[in-house]
């Protein structure tokens, strides 16, 4: 099957929203065409070797580096995306390429992406729900968290950068959204909530490592059925996108869903 080609998004406005996360807006004519459900789910932002936005110095043996975000709002009406992006920078060059697109963009920029990706729905033939996300995940929470019936009960817990970057969720009554900051640990602070009765659903994306011990957490000691959890790292401590890919293949082998 041929890989989809890449479309040329172009920013059409860069916002600083919290402290730590800017939320930028892109718009063509093409995203008229997107699934209507795409909130929550990922494109792939393309950069050169460099960092830089233009692909058309490449030659035709080299491949373009590729970021992985989520979609967190979606306007079929305006034919644009908003991506959010946390604000940090590492002394990695490759590792920092979005990062530094994002602090720099402005309006009028392009930028080619793919995608977007499916990410698992949240089960929702349950009797409550546990949600869990740190701050490169909060996207991805923000949209899926939209789509729990009207009556649902139970836990988000988010870990952020600090307070300031605490955002509106619309959730159900009886859903309790508790951030965390600092120093608190989004492990210890998931584990040591009361489990509610009945069946749950789990929806986790986080840290690498943090992932691992929530998913024995989950799977292990809770045994919550596989079919009712999505659980994932969008990140790895200390190395790059590149370098997370390859933990998250060897812990998959090991792992399988």
């Amino acid at each position: 099957m041929k890989k989809p080609s890449p479309t040329a998004l172009t920013v059409v406005q860069s916002e600083q929203i919290s402290p730590n996360m800017r939320r930028i807006t892109l718009h063509d004519n093409a995203l008229a065409h997107l699934p209507e459900n795409c909130e929550g789910n990922y494109i792939k932002l393309l950069f050169n070797s460099r960092g830089g936005t233009d692909l058309s110095t490449m030659s035709e043996d080299e491949r373009p580096v590729m970021r992985t975000y989520t979609i967190r709002r979606y306007s079929p009406e305006l034919r644009t995306i908003e991506v959010d992006f946390v604000n940090h920078i590492t002394q990695d060059l490759q590792c920092g390429f979005a990062a530094r697109w994002a602090m720099n963009t402005k309006a009028g920029d392009t930028i080619s992406v793919v995608g977007p990706g499916t990410i698992q729905d949240i089960s929702t033939e349950v009797d409550w729900f546990f949600m869990v996300a740190d701050m490169s995940a909060l996207p991805a929470l923000s949209a899926k968290i939209k789509k729990l019936p009207i009556g649902a009960r139970g836990y988000a817990v988010i870990k952020i950068i600090e307070k300031g970057d605490i955002q509106p969720l619309k959730v159900p009554d009886n859903f309790q959204v508790i951030w965390l900051t600092g120093d608190e640990s989004l492990v210890s602070n998931v584990t040591s909530l009361p489990w509610l009765e009945g069946t749950p659903s789990v929806w986790t994306a986080c840290e690498f490592d943090s992932m691992r011990v929530l998913r024995d957490y989950f799977r292990n000691e809770k045994e919550v059925k596989r079919e009712n959890i999505y659980i994932s790292s969008y990140w790895k401590k200390g190395v790059s996108e590149d370098g997370h890919k390859i933990f998250k293949r060897e812990d998959a082998d090991k792992h399988p869903a």
